[in-house]
């Protein structure tokens, strides 16, 4: 796709852009429109409610995070543009926008504003304004920023003529829509990507390597059959279970001086492709006397972590001694199970996690239903063989899975790059038409 450059510019005189076409005009978005704050919709929040309560999780996830509410305080309608106006430092919400484009009863939320356009294409302004760098401009990095009704209703912006607003609209719901179909097209593949990986390692645990080998029925559901000379039983028998245990946080000498790596909850975030957590990847460390007055307990390298709590089933191996919160059952592999096996196991239970977790928000699996937790257990040396399948299995997977989270990156960048191009005058759209039909691969091919 090629497009032409105005041919007659002029500066902008605003810090946060350059040159603008030069008939375009300078304009307050407080002239252009009527604002509104949200007000306070928490009390009335009810799964059942009639109405979406606009907060910032909504308006940052395009409307897929839905809380309801059963009061409406202030209503918004078509073509109302819904902002963010707080947010954590450096965060994705601040100045997000959400386009109403349906009859929806939609409840704005404090910390979230509406803006009616009124002398201005809201379909346009809604693409100039998401994220619009005049107000991102608040955010210092450090504070949470708190953007004002001054600093919505003062921000300078330089507009066209409505009807060429019309046009640059026209043309960005026409090329965004292809982008992100080619996006959820990559989304689709990593789905189906992850869904394969996780097929190949239940199968692999559960079934083994020889498909002509003879079955059993194991009795337990989530095994099935299982080969007939292959053990299993409650995995406890076969490692020892160890809680993890937090020292006490009103004591800083447990904290100072430390050495130890500290496994908790916010490092399962971190951690996501790969089999072994190593020394660098603990956000914390805690000291050899914080163990030593708690029930905390060093652990030793090649122990298996288990999450139980929030994250339940995210597993992983210890690469070297390291202590965890009391959220991880932790087990130590006798001589008869293999560790890495153990992992691809314990990723294979899924449907098991799903059955025994307890709670509707922070979720959790009781202590004495993961000591009840069972697995296959194979000879040693087929433990083995079996491991080293899934991990070659795995990184081929996860090498396409990279690839197409790389392909999903550019295309955002692709679709974010033509919006800022469009809307403040980089490229004239003023001759563009929707052409009859264009390949989707030829705009992955401008991507890349």
């Amino acid at each position: 796709m090629s497009l032409l450059a105005y041919q007659q510019m002029k500066p902008s005189g605003i810090e946060y852009s350059d040159e603008i076409p030069s008939d375009w005009s300078l304009k307050r978005l407080g002239d252009l429109v009527a604002f509104a704050q949200g007000k306070a919709h928490e009390p009335y929040i009810d799964d059942d409610g009639d109405y979406i309560c606009v907060n910032s999780r909504f308006v940052s996830t395009s409307g897929k995070t839905i809380k309801r509410c059963s009061v409406n305080l202030t209503p918004a309608s078509l073509n109302d543009i819904l902002m963010v106006m707080s947010d954590l430092p450096n965060g994705r919400a601040l100045a997000r926008a959400y386009y109403v484009d349906d009859h929806g009863k939609y409840a704005v939320n404090q910390r979230v504003c509406r803006i009616t356009a009124e002398k201005a294409h809201s379909r346009f302004l809604f693409y100039l304004l998401d994220r619009h760098p005049g107000l991102m401009q608040n955010d210092d990095g450090v504070h949470q920023t708190h953007l004002s009704n001054s600093d919505f209703q003062k921000l300078k912006l330089y507009l066209p003529s409505v009807s060429e607003q019309n046009q640059i609209a026209r043309f960005l719901d026409h090329e965004t829509a292809r982008i992100d179909a080619l996006i959820e097209e990559q989304q689709r593949l990593i789905e189906l990507l992850k869904e394969k990986r996780q097929a190949v390692i239940s199968h692999a645990v559960t079934k083994g390597l020889d498909p002509t080998a003879p079955m059993k029925d194991s009795g337990v559901e989530w095994l099935g059959e299982v080969p007939a000379h292959w053990g299993f039983g409650k995995i406890r028998y076969f490692a020892k279970i160890e809680s993890g245990h937090t020292p006490s946080r009103s004591k800083p000498e447990y904290w100072e001086n430390c050495t130890i790596p500290w496994f908790s909850l916010a490092d399962v975030w971190q951690i996501r492709r790969g089999e072994v957590i190593e020394l660098f990847e603990t956000k914390e460390l805690v000291s050899e006397f914080g163990l030593a007055n708690s029930s905390a307990r060093l652990l030793p390298k090649g122990t298996v972590v288990l999450s139980r709590t929030a994250s339940v089933g995210y597993s992983a191996i210890m690469g070297c001694d390291m202590a965890t919160t009391q959220d991880f059952a932790n087990w130590v592999c006798g001589s008869k199970l293999d560790n890495t096996y153990l992992l691809f196991c314990f990723r294979a239970m899924k449907s098991e996690f799903d059955r025994l977790m307890v709670g509707s928000t922070h979720k959790t699996i009781y202590m004495p239903d993961i000591a009840g937790l069972v697995c296959s257990v194979p000879p040693r040396d087929e433990q083995g063989e079996i491991a080293a399948h899934i991990k070659i299995s795995n990184s081929k997977f996860g090498d396409m899975i990279d690839e197409a989270e790389r392909m999903k990156k550019l295309l955002s960048e692709r679709r974010s790059a033509l919006i800022s191009a469009a809307v403040t005058g980089k490229i004239d759209v003023r001759g563009w038409k929707p052409p009859a039909s264009l390949p989707s691969p030829e705009l992955v091919q401008e991507a890349m």
